[in-house]
């Protein structure tokens, strides 16, 4: 139930600020992986949709800088 109420509020963050305000979304998995995240294809879909336009995707590559301390084995 918490996931799902998660989900509705980022929903409505988005559709509430697109084309009006700026939105930082900041992801650790691919925007393939996104619906997986959210359970729902065609709210993702939605979403990304929302999300991608008039926008800058940047990707970096590397290991978290948060955890760069921490011996964690992610394989």
């Amino acid at each position: 139930m918490y996931r799902n109420i998660c989900k509705l509020i980022f929903v409505q963050l988005v559709a509430a600020k697109y084309e009006k305000k700026l939105i930082i979304v900041t992801i650790n998995q691919p925007l393939s992986k996104f619906g997986e995240v959210l359970g729902d294809s065609v709210l993702t879909s939605a979403i990304i949709d929302k999300l991608s336009h008039h926008s800058i995707i940047i990707k970096t590559i590397g290991k978290s800088y948060r955890i760069k301390d921490k011996s964690i084995d992610f394989d």
